[in-house]
């Protein structure tokens, strides 16, 4: 089904129309209603308990994109970028839990620290959570598949993602991770000034996930800065291509040409941060295009190795969906 060997082409120039939306067209939204939960320390069950078994409220404020039918529903937990808030990711969130998922993005910090240990920290204390808290928080017909819990993460993001997946810094969950996404992950500003502590390695397939299956999505612009005052905010050296290059199979890398590093936030992020934005990186000429790459990217990805379901992944991989809302400017797999 899949090539065996490693696998690397330029895409073509495709109409970048997107077709209409239908159950078969990742990059649409799906055929589930969704709604968009805040859950913190004040937050009250939706699911009626005894005060004496009161479930215990997450240890981090976090954005919850939810089906509202009956149903159970795999869990996809989504990092954010450097001083960015999980509210920049509710349309994303939005777009890929309309195809039947949970999606959980918790605000890590309000300041960045000197490294990302306390992101891993929190992240890990997070994910335990999960099993004993979440349930309790969502719709009551709406139930979390934990079995299938996904953990994905953009830029910094990225970073702690595959740092919790190695189980590299000495935290690590029970809680079994089906697949691992990077969404433009970023390791540093250069090679030798990675953030502390560092995940990439420099060494092709060094990353030992035993055999979990792993999304790595580039942004074409997210090397490029935007003028001479900023640096790029997706460096050569610490960045996607670096992340897909150490790990091992099975492993899929798109990379959407002119779109950058933020591209998939929202249209409208607000304040200083939200503003800002829009003048750190190079953009491409809007966010909605790579904002419905990522997410139709995520759920055929997901669909695959989740459910069994390749069809899209496999037209996505052909060249021949219709629906890519960008340029693909390089594709590579290994399986």
């Amino acid at each position: 089904m899949y090539p065996r060997k490693k696998k690397k082409v330029k895409q073509k120039k495709r109409n970048k129309k997107m077709s209409s939306s239908s159950s078969r067209n990742a990059f649409e939204d799906g055929k589930y209603k969704t709604d968009l939960l805040t859950l913190d320390s004040s937050s009250r069950c939706c699911k009626m308990m005894p005060a004496s078994r009161a479930s215990p409220s997450p240890p981090k404020q976090l954005l919850v994109a939810t089906p509202v039918e009956e149903g159970e529903y795999p869990v996809v937990m989504l990092l954010h970028g450097y001083l960015l808030y999980n509210s920049f990711y509710s349309q994303l969130m939005l777009h890929v839990s309309s195809h039947g998922f949970i999606l959980i993005a918790p605000q890590l910090y309000s300041i960045a620290g000197p490294d990302t240990m306390d992101e891993i920290k929190s992240t890990v204390e997070i994910i335990d959570w999960l099993s004993v808290g979440l349930n309790h928080f969502l719709p009551a017909q709406v139930i979390p598949n934990l079995s299938k819990f996904v953990l994905s993460g953009h830029s910094r993001g990225g970073k702690t993602a595959f740092a919790v997946a190695l189980k590299k810094f000495g935290y690590s969950s029970d809680l079994k991770i089906s697949t691992l996404i990077g969404i433009d992950p970023v390791d540093g500003t250069w090679k030798g000034q990675q953030t502390p502590p560092p995940v990439l390695a420099y060494e092709p397939n060094s990353f030992d996930l035993d055999k979990m299956p792993v999304l790595v999505i580039g942004s074409g612009l997210g090397e490029t800065a935007r003028n001479p005052l900023f640096p790029p905010c997706a460096p050569p050296r610490v960045n996607h291509r670096e992340f897909f290059r150490e790990c091992q199979s099975p492993a899929w890398h798109f990379v959407a040409k002119d779109y950058g590093h933020l591209d998939m936030l929202d249209d409208d992020t607000k304040g200083i941060r939200g503003k800002s934005s829009y003048c750190l990186c190079k953009n491409g000429e809007e966010r909605r295009p790579m904002r419905r790459f990522v997410g139709g990217i995520v759920v055929s990805f997901l669909k695959a190795y989740l459910e069994g379901d390749d069809f899209e992944l496999v037209k996505i991989k052909d060249g021949c969906h219709e629906g890519v809302p960008v340029e693909i400017q390089e594709f590579e797999v290994t399986i």
